[in-house]
Order: structure tokens, then sequence, then C-alpha cells
């Protein structure tokens, strides 16, 4: 019997963090990326060309006998290609809302998630029109396209309408959110196979820096049960509205008045890649037995662990290995200013020695500064 090989739009750490869960599972995979040195290039075959052409995607298509993406921003119409030949999954329809704020409101607002109040903009007097009905400060985004913090101006007052407006009204049609006071931020990811079975993974809590997330320690410390049960009920809820098989992300706010949905992945996410040292099954391989119609795994969570990113530059190898509960995760990414070059998995026996943990990981860091502004 022939092995089932998965194709995956985008050749990424997410993908190659898929193939490499996926390959004692006996799976293959193939890539659509147009970059020859992309994390996934040696992991199998790698299709795209410069121009992402109609003919690479259809050779990409016949590479493979199920699909599936590792990340969302990319065009609709390549997934509906794809969908009209063979199974993809996560379907159109969890692109389609993931990858636009909008439509992604409009679903918290119709299963009754509770979420930032918004208005769509498309011109300045929008813009205005939104600062006087929602209040400042307000937090305005591009509908698509942004991710780590791009894309967003904060507005803080009426004399910075016209300042937001240049800065990204050439990107309209824009979202103004209501600005959610919050204690922290909370994700939750699922994972739903094609028989509709459901798992979920206890709440983690996020840490950011300029944008771009620092540092994910699961469980999240001082979540009652109560908290994890409505977390649940708000990802399944989408999962079921969706028909969405495979791994999806609910980012949340955890306020006074409980947790406020923040934005949704339709996909696996950087705040769950605590899972593969943390977790009995985790996310990337929950996510290829999904695709692949397997038996979905525990999600299970057995000792505090953190997850940081190494962002921009890479530490010594030899330093993070010293350390016994550390493990290391490099993507082959060259250093640049805030991109994510790999992150490191650490597991502890209790919340404080986790905590002085990553304070030993922030010493070895080229950057902890920036990766951990309260040190």
């Amino acid at each position: 019997m022939s092995r089932l090989r998965i194709g995956i739009l985008g050749g990424g750490q997410l993908g190659r963090m898929m193939a490499l869960a996926g390959y004692p599972l006996d799976l293959a995979f193939s890539f659509f990326d147009s970059n020859p040195d992309c994390p996934s290039a040696a992991l199998g075959p790698r299709f795209g060309d410069a121009d992402n052409s109609e003919a690479s995607l259809d050779a990409f298509i016949a590479s493979a006998d199920v699909f599936t993406y590792e990340f969302e921003n990319i065009p609709v119409s390549w997934v509906e290609r794809i969908a009209a030949q063979k199974p993809v999954y996560p379907g159109v329809k969890s692109l389609a809302v993931s990858q636009n704020r909008i439509n992604e409101k409009k679903l918290f607002s119709s299963l009754k998630i509770p979420s930032a109040r918004f208005a769509e903009i498309r011109s300045e007097s929008d813009l205005q029109q939104a600062a006087a009905t929602l209040g400042l400060p307000l937090v305005i985004k591009t509908v698509t396209m942004g991710y780590d913090g791009k894309g967003q101006f904060l507005l803080k007052t009426e004399g910075q309408v016209s300042e937001a407006w240049a800065q990204l009204g050439a990107q309209a049609p824009l979202i103004a959110e209501e600005f959610i006071h919050f204690k922290r931020e909370l994700s939750i990811i699922a994972v739903r196979g094609r028989d509709g079975k459901t798992v979920c993974y206890p709440l983690t809590e996020n840490t950011h820096h300029r944008g771009i997330l620092s540092h994910s320690i699961a469980p999240a410390q001082f979540v009652d049960s109560d908290t994890q049960l409505t977390a649940e009920r708000y990802i399944s809820a989408i999962l079921h509205e969706l028909d969405h098989v495979g791994a999806i992300t609910l980012e949340t706010f955890e306020t006074r008045n409980g947790l406020f949905a923040n934005e949704t992945a339709p996909r696996v996410h950087n705040s769950g890649h605590w899972t593969i040292e943390g977790s009995r099954c985790s996310q990337f391989e929950n996510h290829v037995r999904a695709v692949a119609g397997l038996p979905l795994g525990a999600t299970t969570c057995d000792r505090p662990t953190a997850m940081i990113n190494i962002i921009g530059q890479h530490p010594a190898t030899e330093d993070i290995l010293q350390l016994p509960d550390a493990h290391l995760h490099l993507y082959g990414k060259s250093e640049r200013e805030g991109r994510k070059l790999g992150h490191i998995t650490l597991t502890a026996n209790n919340h404080h020695d986790l905590a002085t943990g990553i304070t030993q990981v922030a010493d070895m860091l080229p950057n902890p500064m920036a990766l951990f502004p309260g040190k």
C-alpha cells in the first residue's frame, strides 16, 4: 500500500514541524513554497515558482492525496482550486473567515462569543465616526494580512485620526476595535477530526513584546475549571460552525468580565509549540492525524511547560543544551531583526521552577532585554 502524502501550502517552520511529526506515522509530505531555501525544503518535494503560477500549483496538487496549509494569509482561490479536485483540511470556509477580521468578528457575534465592539472603516470620516461611537482608545487594524503586530495603529486621541488614516488608509477597508482592558492573553488550541471528534489543549498564557510572541506558559496559572470549559465551549462552537478539520487556535483576552475572543488561526500556532515536549500528543501530530483521517491523540499536559521564541539572533547551541530540561528547535533560518529563528521548550516540576528556567534561558539569549523587558 502506498504511503499517504499530505501536501502543505507553505514551507515554513510550521510545515516543517508538521512533517517531522508525521513521518513516524509513515506519512509523506510535499510543499508549495516559492523559496527553495524554506525550512521544509529538505523534508519532501517542493513545488512553486517565483510567480506561484497555476502550472506550479497544479503540479503540487498532483503530488499529494490530501492537503492542508500552515498559514492563513494565502489566496482562497488556491484552496478552492485544490478542493475542486482533492480533499483539503481545513476547508475554504475556515480560511475565508480567519483571514478576514470583519468576517471573524461577525462569526463571534453569531455564536454569542464575547469580543470587542468594532466598526468597518472605509474612509477617514468613518474612522472619525468610530472614535466618537466606540470611544477611545481604538485599535485600528488591516482587515487582512496583519500578523506579529503588523498593520496596526493604536488610536489614543482624536488628533491622531489623520495620522492613522495616512498610515493604514491605503489598505482599506480597515477595522476599528474597541480597546479591551485585559489582565493577560490566553490562547486555546483544539483539533477536530474528520469524524467530528474534538480534543482541546489547556489554556496557555502568552507574553508579547512589540507585537511578537515572546514566550508561552502552559497550563496557564490560576485558571479555574469554569474558564477552561468556557474557552473549550467557544472554540468547539467555532469548529462546529466552520465544519473545521484539523487544528485551530483561539486567542482570547482574560478580563474582569471573563474571556473575550480576539482572533482565530485555522492552523497549528506559535503559542502551541510547547506541546511537542509538553503534551502527550503535540498540536502538529494531532493536526496531521486529523488531516489523514487518523484517531486523535491525548492533549494532557503532565508538567508545567514554557515555549520561548528565538527572535533575531541565535543563541549558542551548546549553552542551551546544557540545561537538562531544555529542548532546542532551530528552523534553519538566517538571522534578521524580528525574525522567528527557532524556539526553546522548557519543562519543570512546578511553575516556580519553570520561571527559574525561563530566566536562565533569557541569560543565554543574545537579546534578552528585547524578549524579556521586565528582566
